[in-house]
């Protein structure tokens, strides 16, 4: 199946082009100021050894100061290229875009906050990729970058698996802070979907490529380090919630479920939402995702991905599900510990 042709960006600094030769991976990094950390990242994905590589480095919208600061670190560089986006597609536009300059058999995305922790850890991930035909995608482990502990904000599996966090195991996702993709796989599975924006673009991905029954695979021995607190906790400012809301809603919808049977969830999230001051953003999501979902048509030919299979339904039951408890687990998470705790509470009079 040929990828999307997208019209081609502004070309900026370093190679015009990707490599006339066939090479192992593209590192894909989107940017959008934060210059001194997008120009620490690109030096890291440039300095990785084993492993012929393109970094594609894709701006949305940087301000000319540090659009100037990333082309002078750029410069004539010929193993990578700076290109301006004609507008900001968020993290899942953005990466289908930056992913269709490059001819690697592999993709490996790294925030621009992040850098690789080792130099050999592209060629590693290039490895585990090619040593198993059926996994389509690998996620990183995420590590604060100060201080080499777990970035507990970009854990994206089931809190039962955190202390197996140096482990490795299939999953239903991967986290987009570091992570690798067959490029094969991930055009078979149609990309990212560009209504997204950003926020549970992975899971979406992932499911349609475990629907064509292709596995994801976290890799604790593969590590990304990422510029965090240790301690950070879910951005709530701005519209994070919204998208956050809205995206899972549609997601589900996208595969089938019905908004009655979401219902449980979209309170869930009020109730969350409600406790940390965005109830509002939660509120707008509902509706937001109903209209993403009326107007959502399967690519000619990519229907069935859609339709999650049994195989399908057991792998995700065998790796996500059965980690995250029953019914009762799952209303503590998402809605009782959202409530306000017990010392927060008036004093009874």
């Amino acid at each position: 199946m040929s990828p999307p042709a997208y019209p081609p960006p502004r070309h900026l600094a370093g190679a015009p082009s990707a490599p006339a030769a066939e090479y192992d991976a593209d590192v894909v990094i989107l940017a959008m100021d934060r210059a001194r950390e997008t120009v620490e990242a690109v030096a890291s994905a440039r300095a990785q050894t084993g492993v012929s590589k393109h970094v594609w480095i894709a701006d949305q919208g940087s301000d000319p100061e540090n659009l100037a600061i990333l082309k002078a670190a750029v410069g004539d560089a010929p193993d990578a290229t700076l290109v301006r986006l004609d507008r900001n597609w968020g993290v899942a536009g953005g990466r289908n875009r930056a992913t269709a300059l490059g001819s690697g058999r592999a993709v490996f995305a790294l925030d621009n906050d992040a850098e690789f922790d080792g130099a050999d850890t592209l060629a590693r991930a290039v490895r585990a990729l090619d040593a198993e035909a059926d996994l389509a995608a690998i996620g990183c482990r995420i590590l604060v970058h100060a201080t080499g502990e777990e970035d507990l904000s970009s854990w994206g599996y089931p809190p039962a698996l955190l202390p197996r966090a140096a482990d490795s195991f299939d999953a239903a996702t991967f986290v987009g802070a570091g992570h690798a993709i067959r490029r094969a796989d991930f055009e078979a599975a149609g990309g990212y979907d560009d209504a997204l924006f950003f926020c549970w673009e992975e899971y979406d991905w992932s499911l349609r490529a475990i629907n064509a029954g292709k596995r994801v695979r976290y890799r604790g021995d593969i590590a990304v380090r990422h510029k965090v607190s240790g301690q950070h906790r879910f951005a709530w400012s701005g519209t994070r919630w919204f998208h956050f809301v809205r995206n899972r809603l549609y997601i589900e919808m996208k595969y089938g479920a019905s908004w009655p049977s979401l219902l449980p969830r979209f309170l869930a999230y009020q109730a969350k939402g409600a406790r940390n001051g965005v109830l509002a953003q939660g509120l707008r999501a509902g509706p937001a995702a109903l209209r993403l979902a009326a107007e959502f048509r399967p690519p000619a030919g990519q229907e069935h991905l859609y339709r999650l299979t049994p195989a399908a339904r057991g792998y995700l039951a065998r790796n996500d599900a059965a980690h995250r408890g029953g019914l009762l687990d799952r209303v503590r998470r998402e809605v009782l510990a959202s409530l306000p705790s017990a010392p927060s509470k008036p004093a009874a009079r």
